[in-house]
């Protein structure tokens, strides 16, 4: 997956584990399980919080577990090419024509060479989606505790 915009995130489970094993058997498990649910809640936040003109980046935001010995992970992005300016928001800039001599859309008065973009404000999504990590991972072992 070629991701356009991304956040990685990696916890470390085992001062997790060390106090709730007393309430868990199985915790490497359960653990692993609470790190899926909170890739699932990561991704889903990012999704409600993105911008929406057309539903295409919304709809683009994935996220996949990254599982290695006893480190659990995962990644959430898109890969829209534009996602970055969304996120980041783009200062003022001239947009010029590629193919063509001019520039013309639909409601234009007339050709023009050069369009003077004032910018587009930053409309974050996936960073706040990203520093939620901790308060979906905390309610998701509190399930976890809860369930026993």
């Amino acid at each position: 997956m070629r991701l356009g915009a991304s956040a990685s995130v990696r916890i470390n489970t085992r001062q997790y584990e060390r106090g709730l094993r007393r309430y868990v058997g199985r915790m490497s498990d359960d653990v692993k399980h609470a790190v899926d649910r909170t890739r699932i809640d990561v991704q889903n936040e990012a999704r409600r919080r993105a911008a929406v003109d057309t539903g295409r980046l919304r709809s683009s935001i994935v996220s996949r577990a990254e599982n290695s010995g006893r480190s659990v992970g995962y990644v959430v992005g898109t890969n829209v090419s534009y996602a970055a300016a969304v996120e980041k928001g783009t200062e003022p800039h001239d947009i010029f024509p590629k193919d063509k001599q001019a520039l013309y859309w639909p409601g234009a008065a007339h050709p023009v060479a050069v369009v003077h973009h004032p910018g587009t404000r930053a409309q974050p999504f996936m960073r706040p989606a990203i520093e939620m990590t901790e308060i979906f991972f905390r309610a998701n072992l509190s399930q976890i505790r809860g369930g026993r």
